[in-house]
């Protein structure tokens, strides 16, 4: 794990559009690998592929794996695991002594590139970001090979989604397809009037993302990490 420093940050969404306060913490230098994840459903068959409730996870948790505890032949043991659900990855770091980073955890360190702590008004930097959104099967890779950003995390962007603890933090309003009443199953990005930076196409695309899921879907291009307080 690597250290974040503390400090503030302007998120996307928030209320009084006021800056955030993110204590230090650790987080997992790369995505969970296929490989420790085998290593933790073979230690808690509880959520192998055919013991795992239904209500934890869909019909899609580990699909490409061939067995409750072998992966696909075709996979590569370091790359980030997939189609786990947030039960799933919550499970995972808390049998670890961690937990799922927070929304602000995981953008506070998304927000550095290689050489600063803070490079949202960096034209490159979301330009690399958008460019991966439109990159097939970037998922199949193995972790470290995107960038190491500032604080000494790889794959913030360029590989997985990652899923985090309060995904659903920042709720959809039902003004993006209707007036009448909020509705948690309703995905369009909406809201976008009250944001913080109307151009972060890249942040949008994060949160609409967020916005669209339920604790136990799984997504064959999203995985997680994990981040623990510093004692």
């Amino acid at each position: 794990m690597a250290m974040i420093g503390k400090g503030s940050y302007q998120p996307l969404y928030g209320k009084a559009n006021a800056p955030v306060l993110v204590d230090s913490f650790l987080m997992d230098i790369y995505p969970v690998t296929n490989s420790r994840y085998q290593d933790f459903v073979k230690h808690h068959p509880e959520w192998q592929r055919s013991k795992v409730k239904h209500v934890y996870a869909d019909n899609g948790y580990l699909a490409d794996w061939t067995t409750d505890t072998t992966f696909n032949a075709s996979k590569d043991p370091q790359a980030p695991v997939t189609n786990v659900s947030w039960f799933a990855a919550k499970a995972y770091c808390s049998c670890l002594g961690k937990q799922l980073p927070t929304v602000d955890q995981w953008e506070y360190a998304a927000m550095a590139d290689q050489h600063t702590a803070d490079a949202r008004k960096k034209e490159s930097y979301n330009t690399y970001i958008l460019s991966w959104y439109g990159q097939p099967g970037a998922y199949t890779k193995a972790v470290g090979q995107t960038i190491k950003n500032y604080w000494g995390i790889w794959d913030m962007h360029g590989l997985v989604w990652e899923w985090t603890k309060d995904f659903n933090s920042i709720m959809i309003t039902g003004e993006s397809r209707r007036d009448v009443s909020n509705d948690n199953n309703m995905f369009c990005a909406a809201g976008a009037l009250s944001a913080t930076d109307r151009m972060n196409y890249a942040a949008f695309m994060r949160y609409a993302f967020r916005g669209s899921l339920k604790a136990d879907y799984t997504v064959r291009n999203q995985g997680f990490r994990c981040v623990a307080k510093i004692k």
